[in-house]
């Protein structure tokens, strides 16, 4: 029985297996509910049904190609190209103000050429965003706890990535890198009342952004009562809550959203969750929010292991990917159930679009790669126990004593 617990435990596997089976499910559920959630417009726009079946299953693919990619790249090449990374995100945040791709009135895309395809820079820059702040954490942790100056200066290069996005504009990312930066020096041990004093700073900011634009203050009010503009600004809001109120418990079946059919706008995108809770019912919905919760859990432990094992990079590193995920899917849930206002973003690992399934991916490789990096360090360190044989070799090399000695 001994042999057999050894057998399974998790510090004898060379990863975590459940933070892999729920990004495949995760991934797999994806492509099934954006086939379904997305038959009657592709229908209409483009005369195949399964045109953005066919393109997500291809995303999907390429997906975990650069995923395993990734698998192979040690975590010393991210910390020490921190720097480079964030450069790399504030050039292609700058590029997309330039010659960016307009879409439903945000310049959030760039076209590839001579590929039907577009790159949504945002996504990159929240992955090169973390790459930064874990080496930045790492270098200098003792003074982010001690003194304001280092506490302030990651989120003031936040700042600068938060300007680019708020001029596409792209409000959720901003909410969701913010979040995140924020979340990683908490967990470095920065002291809180700092938080609550640039919460309250953040609060008064996000109030004079609201008044300032009246689309913005549209969005604000019509999520708190959306049935008293329904067929304006709260319009997506009141056809998501329609959605959820069809599916009852165990919901009508997948593929029979009635919702998708032309009423709810960005049903396989933003909206999919309203569509999933419609097909699959309230088990279903609860099911996908338990995989993103074994997720994320499963994230943070790998940073643990990680910050045990005396790997601050990537333990903050595994830290950061697992606020992106968190905080996203919890934004695009609260979002569709009338929660939040409308941010505009995809559900990790679910939703249909190429740049956010690739950087999805990418991050859970890089949550193996630490993982598989802490586990080899940790068996490196731990002292091998003596085998059997050696033991009754030196036995037998001992020199007994005579009776008459023993006496």
């Amino acid at each position: 029985m001994k042999r057999l617990r050894q057998r399974f435990s998790t510090e004898h596997q060379p990863f975590d297996g459940w933070l892999l089976l729920s990004a495949l499910t995760l991934m797999l559920v994806g492509w099934v509910m954006v086939t379904s959630a997305s038959t009657e417009v592709a229908s209409g726009l483009t005369g195949n049904p399964f045109y953005f079946s066919i393109r997500h299953g291809i995303f999907v693919i390429v997906a975990i190609v650069i995923g395993y990619a990734v698998l192979w790249v040690p975590m010393g090449w991210w910390r020490v190209n921190g720097l480079l990374l964030l450069g790399i995100a504030i050039g292609l945040l700058g590029l997309v103000l330039v010659a960016g791709r307009e879409v439903n009135g945000s310049t959030r895309w760039l076209a590839i050429p001579g590929v039907p395809i577009n790159l949504q820079p945002s996504e990159i820059a929240k992955l090169f965003l973390i790459a930064y702040m874990a080496s930045y954490l790492e270098r200098y942790l003792p003074a982010v706890r001690r003194t304001w100056g280092a506490f302030l200066r990651p989120l003031l290069v936040t700042g600068v990535l938060a300007v680019l996005l708020i001029l596409e504009p792209d409000y959720g990312s901003v909410v969701v890198m913010t979040g995140c930066v924020m979340g990683m020096l908490l967990m470095a041990g920065a002291p809180i009342w700092r938080f609550l004093l640039l919460l309250a700073l953040l609060v008064a900011l996000g109030a004079l952004l609201a008044i300032a634009e009246p689309y913005r203050m549209a969005r604000l009010t019509s999520f708190s009562d959306p049935w008293a503009d329904q067929f304006a600004s709260g319009y997506q809001l009141t056809q998501a809550l329609i959605a959820y109120g069809r599916g009852h418990w165990f919901g009508l079946g997948l593929g029979n959203s009635v919702q998708k059919l032309f009423y709810l706008p960005e049903a396989h995108t933003d909206f999919v969750f309203a569509v999933i809770a419609e097909e699959l019912g309230l088990v279903g919905a609860m099911a996908v929010i338990g995989l993103f919760a074994l997720l994320v859990t499963r994230a943070l432990a790998v940073g643990r292991r990680a910050e045990l094992a005396k790997l601050p990079f990537s333990a903050y590193f595994s830290y950061g990917i697992a606020l992106i995920i968190g905080a996203q899917a919890f934004i695009n849930v609260a979002v569709s159930t009338g929660m939040l206002p409308t941010k505009g973003l995809t559900l990790p690992l679910l939703s249909y679009g190429g740049s956010s399934l690739v950087v999805s991916a990418v991050m859970v490789a890089l949550l193996l790669r630490v993982d598989i990096e802490t586990r080899e360090v940790l068996r490196r360190s731990r002292p091998t126990a003596p085998r059997a044989s050696s033991i009754k070799a030196t036995r037998s090399k001992t020199p007994t004593r005579s009776q008459g000695e023993r006496a």
